[in-house]
């Protein structure tokens, strides 16, 4: 995945990356180290096999969604710092206190609350060769959380994670056509277990984000 990648970044502006940034979803917290070493190790094999020579500075970062964890307004009478909700206003960041004493991690929480009490996004930074300070990532992860293509507002999550989750969805029915949307069972299995190929993309769409 990440050979076609740099394959398709090199081919639409004639260079290679010369750094790369990625956001990771679905990792518990016991995971990390584990994924981490997993991941990067085949990221650098990617890179390599477009020239041995090129290895670009990487930066892991874990988002993580599901948790427990809520930020409240100091002074909840006061209406400049909470939204028409009453939630905390977006791009608020946490990174003491209720952070890890020793890891690069923070809370962001981006988007603007609708309904209920807005959750924050945790982020765990596990690698970072581009040396970025706390402010710069944490500013690059907000701004990045106004790029999603569906939406014309701040999203909760980092788009590349929405992203991961709509391609991964959208595989699945061309794995299991016959699945209905709704469905909780997966009955169009084969007895014997093997996955359906999935169906050749056509070139006008190979690099296009035609799933979102």
């Amino acid at each position: 995945m990440i050979r076609e990648l740099l394959l398709s970044f090199k081919k639409a502006t004639g260079q290679k990356p010369l750094r790369i940034i990625f956001y990771r979803d679905g990792v518990s917290e016991g995971q990390f180290y584990q994924v981490l070493l997993y991941e990067l190790d085949a990221i650098r094999k990617a890179c390599a096999s477009l020239e041995p020579s090129y290895q670009p500075p990487v930066t892991f970062v874990v988002v993580q969604k599901r948790h427990h964890t809520r930020l409240f307004a100091s002074n909840h009478n006061d209406r400049s710092s909470t939204d028409k909700s009453g939630n905390i206003l977006p791009g608020t960041v946490v990174d003491s206190k209720i952070c890890h004493p020793t890891e690069f991690d923070f809370y962001l929480c981006s988007h603007a609350g609708i309904q209920g009490t807005s959750r924050p996004a945790h982020y765990h930074v596990l690698w970072d060769e581009n040396n970025f300070s706390a402010d710069e990532i944490q500013s690059l992860t907000n701004n990045l959380c106004y790029t999603y293509a569906r939406c014309t507002r701040s999203v909760s999550v980092v788009p590349p994670a929405y992203y991961a989750h709509l391609a991964a969805y959208r595989a699945r029915f061309y794995m299991e056509p016959d699945l209905h949307e709704n469905a909780t069972t997966h009955t169009t299995r084969t007895t014997s277990g093997c996955v359906r190929p999935l169906p050749a993309l056509k070139e006008k769409v190979k690099n296009v984000m035609f799933y979102c």
